[in-house]
């Protein structure tokens, strides 16, 4: 059953996949719903160490699918209507990343961290405000103030993931720390991506894109899920040699 559910979701993916590049949204929307449904139970009947972070990740992240869903259905809005659908489906997106970086940083020791790696936060920081903002600013033309807004902080916390998530790695250097690295790298491209598709250029190859790159974070991050972590690894052998050396 267990590896009859991932067959299924392989070939799930690959349909979402290719109904998004052909701009299918609302099918789209329906597969990946289904996708995340199945990966949570998935998640929740196979994996031995279970975290609540997580489960609360998918269960949040389903729900905004099944928003967008929604939204195809609904009678297009006339102006100066309040796109109600478009806020609650987002910020069901910023509190399903939320979680999933509270997951991390709750796994830190928060002190050693900062001790370590204060130079590397700070630029990290530096990086994301100019980041978001410059990203965020793509979409002021086309949005309004409240959107705009709305967008800022969800592109904050997606930057946030993947800064935690590059802390993460820094720190603990084992296998788990970099698949969600590259999880959450996949996130933000997707994003980025996507943003750009909906919003500055409508081309369908980047419909193909950024749900590859979707489909891959969600494996990434469930391939994370199976692992614990073993770090914080030793430093690298090579470092050893040249003290001896010295």
């Amino acid at each position: 059953m267990n590896k009859i559910l991932k067959v299924v979701l392989l070939l799930l993916g690959g349909l979402f996949i290719v109904l998004q590049g052909f701009a299918f949204e609302a099918e789209g929307s329906a597969i990946s719903a289904l996708m995340l449904v199945l990966l949570t139970f998935l998640y929740c009947r196979w994996t031995v160490n279970k975290t609540k972070y997580f489960f609360w990740f998918l269960v949040f992240f389903t729900i905004a699918q099944l928003v967008s869903f929604y939204a195809n259905y609904i009678p297009e809005l006339k102006n100066e209507e309040i796109d109600y659908v478009y806020y609650i489906a987002n910020i069901f997106y910023i509190i399903s990343y939320s979680f999933l970086t509270i997951k991390i940083v709750m796994d830190l020791n928060l002190k050693k961290v900062f001790s370590e790696l204060s130079i590397p936060i700070i630029i990290l920081v530096v990086l994301d405000i100019f980041c978001v903002t410059l990203v965020t600013d793509t979409t002021q033309s086309v949005l309004s103030y409240e959107e705009y807004i709305l967008e800022f902080v969800y592109n904050a916390v997606i930057m946030l993931l993947l800064s935690v998530a590059l802390i993460n790695y820094m720190y603990r250097n084992d296998k788990k720390s970099m698949l969600f690295l590259i999880g959450s790298i996949c996130i933000v491209f997707s994003e980025i991506i996507q943003l750009t598709y909906f919003y500055i250029l409508d081309d369908n190859n980047l419909g193909f894109i950024y749900s590859f790159l979707l489909v891959m974070a969600f494996l990434f991050f469930y391939l994370q899920s199976q692992l614990d972590f073993t770090g914080p690894e030793p430093e690298p052998v090579y470092k050893d040699e040249k003290q001896l050396e010295t």
